[in-house]
């Protein structure tokens, strides 16, 4: 059986999205997003449903408790990300948060959240969307990669992570704020945090080189290795193949890492090697989706409620 873990949840929701499209109103600032205009839409679509259908089957495969919601309508093309718009915590609290981009505010759905509430224990829902009309938003694990261990909450200043925003979640959840500025090769900032870094129980993958204050960056190492975690330096073209873009989960024999075969394919053997120590690695084929700009990750709402 594996090591529980409260970095590790056992469940996640995914979104399977009918009509899937990249989207363009979030283009301005994701470069790590593809142009398809030129592709078959249709066939895309079905590409990225029979992705996330497989996705799926695995995580259930390694034991991961998966609650599948549809999404069949055409204005939403974002929503096989729902790991912006909510969050849930020990304790049994959710948070619903504000988005960016005005598409991506149509993904939140209250059938997940009464799934929830039926299935878990939860105590309250904390809603940031009223934020939207002042122009702070905060994308949720998009936008923070959370320590649960340690209680702090790593984000990339952008336009997705709004400080006051960010503020009174962590005061609400008693997460301490760790703010900084990242950019990859080219000086663009990077758009959501959970693309620059993974935070597991033993380990964290981070591209460090795209931490521009040298005095930042060293504090936030300091930080994990004051955790006994081991730090994984990810160059700034790992983080373009997703290898940032991972979750641990709390799987039947032992946790396993979820990333894309295409982050996987871009670890060096001796990171491999690292990541092994403490749990079994699943990489998902979801290439299509990952024209959209975002990953494994971004697919997957973790659950970190405890169950009725």
């Amino acid at each position: 059986m594996s090591t529980s873990s409260i970095q590790a949840p056992a469940a996640v929701v995914m979104i399977r999205p009918h009509h899937f499209r990249v989207n363009p109103e979030t283009a301005g600032d994701n470069v790590y997003q593809q142009d398809t205009v030129a592709m078959d839409q249709t066939k895309l679509a079905r590409l990225a449903f029979q992705e996330l259908t497989v996705a799926a089957k695995l995580l259930e495969e390694a034991g991961i408790r998966v609650h599948i919601f549809e999404d069949e309508g055409t204005d939403t093309p974002d929503s096989v990300f729902p790991n912006n718009w909510f969050s849930t915590h020990s304790g049994g609290h959710i948070a619903l948060y504000p988005m960016f981009s005005e598409a991506r505010r149509k993904e939140r759905r209250p059938d997940v959240i009464n799934m929830l509430k039926s299935s878990y224990r939860v105590q309250d829902v904390i809603d940031y969307s009223g934020l939207e009309p002042d122009g702070l938003f905060l994308e949720g694990t998009g936008a923070m990669v959370l320590d649960h261990i340690d209680r702090v909450a790593y984000a990339v200043k952008s336009n997705r992570t709004d400080p006051i925003a960010l503020e009174r979640f962590c005061t609400h959840f008693n997460y301490e704020p760790m703010v900084f500025e990242a950019e990859d090769e080219n000086g663009v900032p990077v758009y959501h945090t959970n693309v620059l870094m993974c935070i597991a129980t033993s380990f964290v993958m981070i591209s460090l080189d795209m931490i521009k204050n040298l005095q930042r960056r060293n504090e936030i190492v300091k930080r994990f290795e004051a955790s006994g975690r081991t730090v994984i330096d990810l160059s700034p073209s790992q983080i373009a193949d997703f290898a940032g873009n991972a979750i641990e989960l709390h799987g039947a024999e032992q946790n396993i890492l979820a990333l894309s075969s295409r982050a996987l394919a871009a670890l060096t053997t001796e990171q491999i090697n690292i990541i092994e120590q403490s749990v079994n690695i699943l990489g998902l084929d979801i290439p299509s989706i990952e024209l959209a700009g975002g990953s494994v990750r971004c697919t997957l709402a973790g659950i970190h409620l405890t169950p009725r």
